[in-house]
């Protein structure tokens, strides 16, 4: 993959002021950086096969900047620790804790993320997730700049765990129990079963 390919994706997607940090990430480790259609199942992930001349990160197109921002971040974070030690090590130990954190500290400021991102991810950062979306606020703070807030599913298409929201309330997917599924509700922290067939909005997704 060129340098002007992968520039024309970061210069699309970005921030502005982001750019150049992120290329230089690319130009110290090359890897094949894709883009995909949107996904019910995660919003990115990092490969890395034999067969492959470089390892490859896919992101989802439809990412707001700062989500995509922070998703290739986490990305590339997962290419470090693995070019470091392979496959030796929990994908979301304390190895990558601390690449993650890193790598991300740099663009912790208000020319890069909005002032509402910025304070949730600050917090969240002292001690980062396996998904920034398993951070109720976090995530909030990340949908107010999504084009389309009204992104739908059907709740048994999604992977337990994740978080959507029902009747202005966020949830987070639990068991299957026959037709319905348990869920919790974040701020309550009650339980609700809810149908499995429901349509459920702000769709929560994964990373991988």
């Amino acid at each position: 993959m060129n340098q002007s390919s992968v520039l024309e994706i970061l210069r699309f997607h970005l921030p502005p002021a982001s750019i150049e940090y992120c290329f230089n990430l690319w130009m110290s480790c090359p890897f094949e950086l894709k883009l995909s259609k949107s996904r019910q199942t995660k919003v990115g992930d990092f490969t890395s096969k034999r067969s492959r001349k470089h390892p490859r990160i896919t992101l989802n197109n439809d990412l707001n900047p700062y989500l995509f921002l922070t998703t290739y971040i986490h990305e590339v974070a997962h290419l470090q620790v693995f070019l470091r030690h392979a496959d030796q090590v929990d994908p979301h130990g304390e190895e990558w804790k601390q690449t993650f954190t890193n790598l991300l500290i740099p663009l912790l400021w208000e020319n890069v993320y909005p002032q509402e991102i910025l304070h949730e991810l600050r917090r969240h950062m002292i001690n980062p997730k396996a998904s920034s979306f398993a951070d109720a606020k976090l995530t909030e703070a990340f949908r107010l700049y999504d084009a389309d807030r009204t992104h739908a599913a059907i709740l048994a298409q999604l992977p337990e765990g994740s978080i959507f929201q029902l009747q202005g309330k966020y949830f987070k997917k639990g068991k299957l129990r026959r037709t319905r599924v348990l869920c919790k509700e974040l701020k309550s922290k009650r339980d609700y079963l809810v149908p499995a067939d429901a349509l459920v909005k702000d769709v929560q997704l994964s990373l991988l």
